[in-house]
Parts: structure tokens; sequence; C-alpha cells
């Protein structure tokens, strides 16, 4: 395959979904979702890998731990990573519909999403599709930040994930799908975390309520939350959860 020069905003705002959608350690030509874009684009499996490397090098959470990216890129990187690192739902929706065309596909199909429990047409219809893509870009972003593990535990069977809200979905609409606004957690403390039984401290510290601490059995406390307990969250690779977003989980959410 011949490589190409220019790369256009569309495909900019492609290899930006997929730098959100895999970890940072599986940037390279080899992994296979990179090469899946390099064929869509007609660009090389070396061309689209290097493309993302230059995303890395705008995103805070990589230099923070003093990870950099390659250290020049194109001005397309910066336009796209400035219009959409802000507008989550914009990226998640554009993205898709962008690859379905790209690969000639209907969208649902494109995205993966199951579509046999909704209506078959009309905007009732077209609004679940947009939910569902919405929520599929935030899981997949979620659990590749944390490497598909959870941020507690380090437990990693995908089944017993969740991509978690720190600021719940119902509060604030426009965080619904910042990445900067999850956390990956094995369901029990999702569960907890959503409850507001547990928290995370903007200094990412774990914290466990006294209500919880206080009804809860001892074996349950013993094998469940207290090895946990003040210890650090591991954070992810990329997109780490905002301390605003913290502060307002452990004001809005958290019971002491």
């Amino acid at each position: 395959m011949t490589s190409k020069n220019n790369w256009t905003r569309d495909e900019h705002i492609l290899a930006f979904n997929l730098y959100c959608k895999i970890p940072f350690s599986k940037i390279n030509s080899s992994f296979e979702p990179v090469k899946k874009l390099a064929m869509i684009l007609g660009r090389t499996k070396g061309s689209v890998a290097m493309k993302l490397a230059n995303f890395a090098r705008l995103d805070p959470a990589l230099r923070e731990r003093n990870i950099k990216g390659l250290s020049q890129g194109a001005k397309g990187e910066a336009d796209v990573w400035k219009e959409f690192n802000g507008n989550w739902e914009s990226l998640a929706i554009q993205s898709e519909q962008l690859l379905a065309t790209y690969k000639n596909e209907p969208l649902e199909l494109s995205s993966g999403i199951a579509t046999e429990d909704i209506i078959k047409e009309g905007e009732e219809r077209e609004a679940i599709i947009k939910a569902r893509i919405g929520q599929n870009f935030f899981r997949s972003g979620i659990l590749a930040s944390y490497d598909g593990k959870c941020c507690i535990t380090g437990l990693a069977v995908p089944e017993l994930l969740v991509a978690s809200h720190i600021i719940p979905w119902s509060d604030k609409k426009e965080f619904r799908l910042n990445l900067n606004n999850g956390l990956c957690l094995n369901a029990l403390h999702d569960k907890a975390f959503d409850r507001g039984l547990m928290t995370i401290t903007p200094d990412y510290i774990i914290r466990f309520s006294d209500i919880l601490l206080e009804k809860t059995k001892k074996i349950e406390l013993d094998t469940l939350f207290l090895p946990y307990h003040n210890n650090r969250i591991t954070l992810p690779q990329k997109f780490f959860p905002l301390r605003e977003f913290l502060e307002y989980h452990n004001q809005n959410v958290f019971l002491l």
C-alpha cells in the first residue's frame, strides 16, 4: 500500500476516535485495530500508528507521567483535539458516522450496537442509536485508558468491569461522554461509588463511607473493602480523572 500525504479533517477525526478507544501501550503498527483503520483509510499501518502517537503528545495525562509521544505533529491533530476534547458527544457521533461512511456500512452495524429491541424507524430510533453509540464510545474509552483493569482491584475481566461516571450521568449532561469523567471499576465498587458509599478524593485516594464500614459484616469488610481503604487508585494511561470532577463527587454524592 502506498502512503499518502495531507491528512484530511475527517481522517484526523477517525484517528482521534481510535486513539480514544485503544490503550496507549497498543499504539503500534501491528495492533489489529490500527491495521484495520489503515486499510479503511487507504494508508500504511505505520502512518496510522504515527498519527496516533502524534495525538499522544497533546494528552495532559501522558505529559504528567513524562510520556510525551512524538515531539512533533500536524496542525490538524491539534485542531481536532481542541475541537472535540471539550465536546465528546459530538466526537462520538461524528466519528462513528464517518467510520460507517468509510466502511460503507449502516451506522448501527459499523458501531456494533444492538438494535433488535428498538423500533424500526423514526426519530426515537435515531435518538436511541445515538445514545448507545455514545455509551459504547465512553465504555471503550474508559476501559482503554485503564488498560482494561479495575483501578481499585486490578480485576481484568471485561464482563465485570464498568465505565463509571464520576459526575453522575443524570447530573450534568455536558460531561456524560467526557473521558476525564470516568473510572474503570469492578461491578461491586461501581455500585458503591454510584450510591455514595465510596469516593475517590481529588488526590486519587479511595475512601469508603462510614455508613458502609459500620453496616458491613467483618468478613466482607476484610475481603472487599478494607484492603483498599485509603489506598491510591491505579491511574489510567491517558485521560486522567479531573480533580474538579472528583471534588464534585466528594461533595455531592459521597455519604460521610
